[in-house]
């Protein structure tokens, strides 16, 4: 489905490149082009294709310096412990793993790759011609399609037959449905308007358009070679999609997925300088017709008006690597992770200015964001990445910009899962050691944890169904399911196979906007926004 990096100038510059810094009589199982082609095929979607990192760490001749190339072999035959990182032996040979080690110690970090809006329409795929022929409703036993839970599957070396995304009814805890993606599934999101389409974005860039009442992809296209971000306009119209490599992206047709206009992502960062970005987050609002972006190391924040044109209004000096975010205020306020500045900067998406930055401990990632209304006032809860002196969740009140409580926790976090009929807020432990296995959960009225569960094999990226009575968890790398929890008890309920299961994303999240809050709350509290189209 990807356009082979065998047949563009990109590679063909990349193994002349390589012929000029290989020592002078050095010999290598493969040449140039066929290392590069087994690297973009076995370690690109995790470590960039730009050799410059991306889930996993830049792969250089630079980031390499002085490495063994015998410590790096046993590397990549045996497989990294508590890391995504699967064993290579017996996938790939001895010559192959030799080849690959020797590419990776004479590559540099490689020029931004040019992925034009042509490069992209010459990538779209349509799978179902006439979109009338499909189903009118679902073609499986279900009360809302907002019971629909996608898991995205890695599969166990990020691509193949395990690689997908996973459709489950939140309600009976049964497969209903599951869309093969050829790389790691990384997104899912769903259209705010119609019900009946989700959207798919993998490690690679490519975007599946996805009818979930049949329960199959009908389009397809390749935005990029590596990034995550991905978002839909509230009136369903459109997608916005971010790449790392390259820096760029690009507003589509949501129906057609035709691309209409491509960003450059470069500014002025917070220290003065000049540069070109990776993207971060991207989000539709139910507030306005607008996406906001983060460019992560210009520490900007562009808002982006679906008119003609698609104008861009820049928020500057924002904070240092910016990353994820989450919306409050029917959408009206963004939260921003800052990962280098330990903090969350709020925004006002109306005014599109900066009103706050918010102490977040260390590393902050707040994941898909979780925000509750617990006697009044409206809750946000952050968790980190840094598993350093202070793993903490932290909480802020919302409505007035301000610190509440952080919270310690047993390591690094990564994601919150909250919901306004279930009483705890959940977090996933992220250390490199049996806490991994865990996930925390915090009490939403005394702010204390509670409750550690031990999920078996590397827990992450907690969900809650739509309707708040169980929370499911992906239990990766050794444990190979998706777990599923009683919301109030914390009994074990159910168990669904699958290999590599990663991000949760609940269909409930069109109407909840950020997970924990109710669409009674957003009513209540915002006069309706949530429902605005």
């Amino acid at each position: 489905m990807m356009k082979k990096l065998t047949t563009s100038p990109y590679l063909a510059a990349l193994a002349g490149l390589t012929a000029l810094l290989l020592p002078l009589g050095a010999s290598a199982e493969l040449d140039a082009a066929a290392a590069h082609t087994l690297y973009e095929n076995n370690c690109a979607s995790c470590h960039g294709s730009d050799h410059g990192g991306f889930l996993a760490p830049a792969l250089n001749a630079e980031t390499l310096k002085g490495r063994s190339p015998t410590a790096l072999r046993t590397i990549v035959m045996a497989g990294s412990f508590d890391t995504l990182m699967p064993p290579f032996y017996g996938k790939l040979n001895d010559d192959q793993i030799r080849g690959v080690i020797k590419h990776l110690q004479t590559t540099p970090k490689l020029p931004n790759p040019a992925w034009t809006i042509d490069d992209m329409k010459a990538s779209l795929k349509v799978y179902v011609k006439d979109e009338s022929t499909l189903p009118a409703k679902p073609t499986y036993a279900i009360d809302s399609i907002d019971d629909v839970i996608g898991v995205a599957a890695r599969g166990k070396y990020g691509r193949g037959e395990g690689a997908k995304a996973v459709f489950i009814n939140s309600k009976t805890h049964q497969q209903i449905g599951e869309v093969p993606t050829g790389t790691a599934a990384h997104i899912i999101d769903y259209n705010p308007a119609n019900p009946r389409w989700a959207y798919i974005k993998t490690d690679t860039a490519e975007i599946f358009k996805v009818d979930l009442y049949s329960m199959q992809a009908v389009r397809s296209i390749k935005t990029g070679f590596n990034g995550p971000g991905l978002g839909v306009s509230r009136d369903g119209k459109y997608i916005m999609a971010g790449s790392f490599v390259p820096h760029n992206a690009v507003i589509l047709n949501a129906d057609t997925l035709e691309p209409l206009k491509t960003f450059e992502l470069e500014g002025i960062d917070p220290d003065g300088k000049q540069v070109s970005s990776d993207s971060g987050m991207i989000i539709g609002t139910p507030f306005a017709d607008i996406f906001a972006i983060a460019l992560e190391n210009a520490g900007q924040v562009w808002v982006v008006d679906l008119t003609e044109g698609f104008p861009v209004t820049r928020i500057t000096d924002v904070g240092h690597h910016l990353h994820d975010a989450f919306l409050t205020h029917g959408g009206s306020k963004l939260m921003i992770a800052s990962y280098d500045d330990s903090i969350v900067a709020a925004i006002d998406l109306k005014e599109r200015k900066i009103i706050k930055k918010l102490e977040a401990g260390c590393v902050p990632h707040v994941g898909g964001g979780s925000a509750v209304v617990v006697d009044g006032r409206t809750l946000g809860f952050g968790t980190n990445f840094g598993d350093c002196d202070k793993t903490v969740v932290s909480v802020w009140d919302l409505d007035k910009m301000e610190v509440v409580k952080q919270i310690p926790v047993a390591g690094g976090t990564e994601s919150p899962a909250a919901h306004a009929n279930a009483p705890y807020v959940a977090v996933d432990i992220i250390s490199k050691d049996r806490r991994a296995r865990t996930i925390q959960l915090i009490d939403k009225k005394t702010l204390e944890v509670v409750k550690t569960l031990d999920v078996g094999g590397h827990a992450y990226f907690p969900e809650y169904s739509a309707d708040g009575k169980f929370l499911y968890v992906s239990a990766g790398y050794s444990g190979d399911e998706v777990v599923v929890y009683d919301a109030t008890t914390l009994a074990k309920v159910a168990s669904i196979s699958m290999e590599s299961p990663a991000g949760i994303f609940s269909h409930g999240r069109v109407r909840y906007m950020t997970r924990g809050l109710s669409p009674d709350d957003l009513a209540a509290r915002d006069g309706g926004l949530q429902g605005a189209k």
